[in-house]
């Protein structure tokens, strides 16, 4: 298994999708740039759902469903959002098919709808057509709604978990009363998301907003997480979108406030996917497969039984049992693999493969002994520990693993920061290291075009703590009172 993964210093973007496919995350589906999530990668999902799920309701939010068809003229009410998902958007025009002598089964001409269906990019349009039903007074106000779904956009070129046509997220709708609420409300997601990604995913990520040019469609501004992936490329593992009144005036949502007074509702809108999947196979895994941060691994501990003789196994057996009820029962997710036909050595490739944190091997030397061997999957060190005090042992090792997982995540980004204040350091520290790349802006939309055009990196936000620093843009030499986030990703 491990030997059909590429090495990632051979070829990147194929080391990436051999841990997926070899991990058993996710397989290619018939339809193009669409996959079909396995159970091991819709477990991992599940994982990140409830952790998120358990955030969100703390701070008020609860969930609902919106439908995935959204009326094609809803999307035409908002300009900069129907410019921004047009050429994304796929059109149900019909709505059945029938059989022809001559051609089998076609589309039959007499089902044309009396207005096309989008199928569901992202649901502001269909949401807020609700909310102006839903809301009359200030007293209907907020309303925090998340919505766990699937949406589909129409990418030409895609890759498992990282870009999709049809992708699995969470959007997050709400409606406010005033300004400074809803900005609040942004930007507390964002911490959420920052929260989740750093001591869930053990994946460090920098916050900011996004320049102009890349706001959401819609967005009066768009904050965002951004992890530095080991190819020195940037992946945006979230986003947070004060909306402003534009869509309450696109589909005319006003309350009355409490000076009997008519004005429009202030709004937000946010989401994470199953791109963060992607995200966390990039980030820790290795040219052995997958390496999955204790917090959100499916399964957290193996237990592999290893005899010979039908005399050891009942014994072994047993024992391994009984530490597997210590584990579980501790709330530890365990599996004792007492799979017949499958070699302990074959067994152990695939549990590396699939990134579990912990192995556990136990023969009848150890049954004696009142042993265990013991193997974690990010240093592939082993050692033999006592059975007794196990369970702590292994609390212990999947706290250090998930620990030191972020320190060397961390380790890696810090390495590969690098502050410029030249156009030829730009383009060389690009070239030659990659990674994220401070540098002055002089805050126009040329400079970041031109920048784009020239080396194909972006600015990847511009940070909400930076301290004012009085410099030079490295293109125009115009002035800058600070630095942003410049590098190429995904």
């Amino acid at each position: 298994m491990a030997d059909a993964i590429t090495p990632r210093a051979t070829d990147y973007s194929q080391w990436y999708i051999d841990i997926v496919l070899q991990s058993k995350l996710a397989d290619y589906s018939p339809v193009r740039g669409c996959m079909i999530i396995r159970p091991n990668g819709y477990e991992l999902w599940e994982n990140m759902q409830a952790v998120l799920n358990r955030m969100f309701k703390e701070t008020g939010h609860r969930n609902a469903y919106f439908p995935i068809f959204i009326p094609q003229s809803f999307m035409a009410r908002e300009a900069a959002h129907v410019k921004g998902f047009a050429k994304e958007c796929a059109v149900v025009t019909h709505s059945r098919l029938k059989v022809d002598a001559k051609e089998g089964l076609i589309v039959d001409p007499e089902s044309k709808l009396e207005e096309n269906l989008i199928v569901r990019p992202t649901s502001e349009t269909i949401i807020w057509d609700t909310y102006a039903r839903w809301i009359q007074s200030w007293r209907d106000l907020p309303i925090l709604i998340n919505s766990w779904n699937n949406v589909v956009r129409w990418e030409m070129r895609t890759r498992l978990f990282l870009r999709t046509m049809e992708f699995l997220w969470q959007e997050g709708h709400t409606a406010h009363a005033t300004k400074d609420e809803a900005v609040e409300e942004t930007l507390k997601i964002l911490d959420i998301y920052a929260t989740f990604a750093e001591e869930w995913m053990a994946i460090p990520v920098l916050k900011g907003a996004k320049t102009a040019s890349e706001r959401f469609a819609g967005a009066e501004e768009t904050y965002c997480i951004e992890a530095l992936m080991p190819d020195g490329k940037a992946l945006q593992a979230g986003t947070s979108h004060f909306l402003g009144q534009n869509f309450a005036k696109a589909f005319n949502c006003q309350f009355q406030n409490r000076d009997n007074e008519l004005e429009y509702v202030w709004a937000t809108s946010w989401g994470v996917s199953t791109r963060l999947i992607g995200a966390q196979v990039m980030v820790h895994s290795d040219d052995n497969g997958l390496i999955l941060p204790p917090k959100l691994a499916p399964t957290q501990v193996v237990i592999v039984p290893i005899y010979r003789k039908d005399e050891e196994k009942t014994a072994v057996l047993e024992s391994a049992e009984r530490i597997r009820t210590e584990l579980d029962d501790a709330g530890i997710r365990v599996e004792l693999d007492a799979r017949e036909g499958y070699r302990p050595g074959w067994k152990f490739h695939e549990y590396e493969v699939q990134g579990v944190p912990v192995r556990l091997a136990l023969g009848p030397r150890d049954v004696q002994n009142g042993t265990i061997e013991l193997v974690r999957r990010d240093t592939r060190e082993k050692e033999f520990v006592p059975q007794e005090g196990l369970t702590e042992r292994i609390r212990k090792t999947l706290d250090d693993v998930q620990q030191e997982l972020f320190d060397r995540a961390l380790a890696f980004r810090e390495a590969h920061t690098t502050r410029v204040n030249t156009y030829d350091e730009f383009k060389s520290v690009l070239l030659e290291k990659g990674g994220f790349i401070l540098a002055h802006w002089d805050g126009t939309a040329e400079t970041e075009e031109r920048i784009k055009a020239d080396t194909k990196a972006t600015i990847r936000l511009v940070p909400l703590d930076q301290e004012k620093e009085d410099g030079e843009d490295p293109v125009t030499g115009k002035p800058s009172s600070g630095r942003v986030y410049y590098a190429r990703a995904y």
